[in-house]
């Protein structure tokens, strides 16, 4: 008999936000088919005689209660125990990122792992954008500031971000060279994206979600006043959208090949029509607030097409 446990690899619950958080909503939905939800963090995954192991808790999860969430029990628990884990702590994709992944790589012949370690340690959320640079504006991938400085030169506006960076974290707009800010921007991040700035942010930036191989959903993100960051977490504000033609036909694109990957699930976003570059695979946010706007539910679709 399997056993009915899915266990969540996550930042500590104590750091989310239940209004949005992703990994909450999937969790609350599959505790409704009698799962048990045990919950670690990724520096307690240990291997133990050739077993993977983690030293967490048993927790339940409730909306209706101020504190979200309760441990249940603390426990060591043989991972293979678990029916499906999922990876859901935030990036940066740093050594420990990496390391968690080549931990997870050992067992997932025997346990269903969302998303796939391997394809996770491989696909690199910005760079795999490269592959699709028909559908974006003008991007470069570099450390070399002087192709920085053409690449300003030649479009007067332009984003820069790390290739490993988050939640609209070190994103910056550029209007005029500074050799000594993009010197010291990439001794800290090295390798850096920089793209052609879309004036029509403005109206928001589309986030569509992508499970096992299908469009599931969309929501827009509006930046604050005075904001290009269309992240929610830097004030943005979600509103219901439809997407165009070109929108769906590149997402099926992505959706197809991701599915290859052994993705299942995936956001991808766009702005004013073009894909900006972020393939988001690690922990991909945004269900909750969908549900929210509109009452789609896909923490269903999500453990039904698991599950299938």
């Amino acid at each position: 008999m399997t056993n009915k446990i899915v266990a969540i690899q996550g930042n500590h619950p104590s750091k989310l936000n239940p209004i949005t958080d992703t990994s909450i909503f999937l969790a609350n939905e599959i505790q409704k088919k009698n799962y048990k939800i045990f919950y670690y963090e990724p520096k307690n995954l240990s291997i133990l005689n050739s077993q993977v192991f983690a030293n967490g808790f048993f927790i339940k999860f409730d909306y209706s209660k101020k504190k979200f969430f309760k441990i249940l029990k603390k426990r060591k628990l043989n991972l293979k125990e678990c029916k499906f884990i999922l990876i859901r702590q935030d990036p940066p994709f740093n050594l420990e990122y990496i390391s968690s992944t080549y931990i997870l790589d050992s067992i997932k012949d025997k346990v269903r792992i969302i998303n796939d370690p391997t394809s996770i340690r491989n696909i690199s959320e910005k760079l795999y954008s490269s592959r699709y640079q028909y559908f974006m504006p003008s991007t470069i991938f570099t450390q070399d500031i002087y192709e920085i400085k053409k690449f300003l030169q030649k479009y007067n506006k332009v984003i820069i971000k790390p290739i490993h960076g988050f939640s609209g974290n070190n994103i910056h707009l550029l209007t005029k060279f500074d050799s000594k800010f993009i010197t010291k921007f990439i001794q800290k991040h090295n390798f850096i994206m920089c793209q052609k700035y879309l004036p029509k942010i403005y109206k928001g930036d589309k986030r569509v979600f992508l499970i096992n191989g299908k469009i599931s959903g969309a929501i827009s993100r509006i930046p604050k006043k005075g904001s290009f960051l269309s992240n929610l977490s830097k004030g943005a504000t979600a509103v219901k959208i439809k997407l165009t033609k070109k929108e769906i036909k590149i997402s099926k694109l992505i959706a197809k090949q991701l599915k290859k990957e052994k993705i299942f699930f995936a956001g991808i976003d766009f702005i004013d029509q073009k894909l900006n570059g972020d393939i988001n695979v690690t922990s991909p946010t945004g269900l909750k607030t969908l549900y929210d706007l509109s009452k789609i539910n896909l923490a269903i679709t999500f453990w039904k097409e698991l599950k299938a």
